[in-house]
């Protein structure tokens, strides 16, 4: 459909729907696990090409027009109403009607990466890329709003939401949040491509998944001096060396040591000459941890630290702490069915159990109000391996089928038993 097409904010025209042959689904009958993989299998090709389109074009946060026209045009040809934010950049799509109401959460956002890969489908916006598999997750999206929308009575409502600006803080998800797009939701779901897990599986955890990811700016001020004479001023080098060198160890020295926290510094900017002992410092880091009340603590623990160890050596400091995303705690019962749906659509042995990861993901704002959980989707390439955030990142295609299947399974099983 054109990209040039109307569409009101928050109600878009319903065009003629283009479905195959409808389907009803009843949870745990391996016929319609059939009828469903039948369907994802149907659709996948045409969901290649969207990512591909998607992975071509990349929008950073907030500057995703493109890419959520190109999901509500696909949308309406299909006979699905959606709801685009004022903003232009996100919307949301309910299939289904009544209660009781669940979600699936892709996010559309690129990252500020040059591509170094050269599949056919590369990159063409300078500087920008889909190093972190959203293009994947937001085209799994579409197919599954595609197979849900031929399935007759469906036992409530799948809400689809299409999230921007994940890589951002404050992230898109806070903004759906105050949107209040998820106040009906039983419960919400969300794929993370995995590179390192093979095609065709899924990982899951209970509890803990990802990590919180704050971000820490800490200015350090003294009068400043000549090289030669240290003894009369404050080496202002000397003190933000001590800060890199033991901040992460004072923290880790003022926590429980079962407990998880990674404090690592990533930029130092300071002084102008050899022979100049600089009157500023400004050193940034971030702070990574599982546990939501040290999360909580952290900006104040960290102020105080910092403030303990600059104040003996005659400097001051200053500390900008930018709590980002909440750590994701996987909720058991979510899990549970996730895990069975997950089964049933591909078998239990592919099914595996999952790793934590310090990494952060802003979906754990919609899991501060309702239970959901983020699971892992196998997308190694077969022949090498890289990572998240890569330059030269992309998945197995494959993965996109797997990721169809087990979203609509497990949609359908959270419905059936809400």
């Amino acid at each position: 459909m054109a990209n040039d097409r109307p569409c009101q904010t928050y109600i878009c025209s319903q065009l003629p729907s283009l479905r195959s042959t409808r389907t009803h689904y009843t949870p745990g009958m391996p016929d319609r696990i059939s009828d469903l993989a039948r369907l994802a299998a149907e659709i996948t090709p045409r969901i290649i090409d969207v990512r591909r389109d998607l992975h071509q074009n990349p929008e950073v946060g907030w500057q995703e027009h493109r890419t959520t026209r190109k999901v509500a045009d696909t949308l309406i040809e299909w006979g699905i109403e959606p709801q685009m934010r004022p903003e232009g950049t996100g919307l949301i799509a309910d299939i289904g009607e009544g209660p009781p109401t669940v979600g699936f959460r892709a996010d559309l956002d690129a990252l500020p990466i040059a591509e170094e890969a050269t599949p056919p489908y590369a990159s063409i916006v300078p500087g920008v890329m889909h190093a972190c598999g959203h293009d994947a997750h937001t085209a799994i999206g579409l197919g599954t709003a595609w197979v849900l929308k031929q399935l007759d009575q469906l036992p409530g409502t799948a809400r689809l939401l299409f999230q921007p600006a994940e890589e951002t803080i404050p992230g898109g998800a806070q903004a759906l949040r105050t949107d209040g797009v998820h106040r009906d939701l039983s419960a919400i779901t969300a794929f993370h491509v995995d590179p390192s897990l093979e095609a065709g599986k899924v990982g899951i955890r209970t509890g803990g998944i990802t990590g919180a990811s704050d971000r820490f700016i800490i200015r350090i001020s003294g009068p400043g001096g000549h090289t030669s004479r240290p003894h009369q001023t404050v080496n202002l080098l000397y003190v933000a060396a001590r800060v890199i060198t033991d901040l992460p160890q004072l923290i880790r020295h003022t926590i429980d040591p079962r407990e998880t926290v990674l404090v690592v510094f990533g930029t130092v900017h300071g002084g102008s000459a050899a022979n100049v002992i600089p009157t500023h410092i400004e050193l940034q880091g971030t702070v990574r941890l599982f546990d939501m009340d040290l999360w909580r603590e952290m900006p104040k623990r960290v102020e105080t630290l910092v403030a303990d160890m600059v104040g003996p050596l005659g400097a001051t400091a200053e500390v900008d702490y930018i709590a980002g995303s909440p750590p994701v705690v996987n909720d058991a019962n979510v899990i549970r069915l996730v895990e069975a749906a997950a089964s049933d659509a591909l078998g239990a042995d592919k099914v595996v159990h999952t790793h934590q990861s310090l990494g952060a993901e802003d979906f754990a704002w919609f899991l501060e109000d309702i239970p959901g959980a983020l699971i892992r989707l196998g997308a190694a390439l077969p022949n090498r391996r890289v990572d998240l955030h890569s330059a030269s990142f992309d998945i197995d295609e494959s993965a996109i089928e797997t990721g169809i299947l087990v979203a609509t399974a497990t949609i359908l099983r959270l419905l059936a038993e809400a």
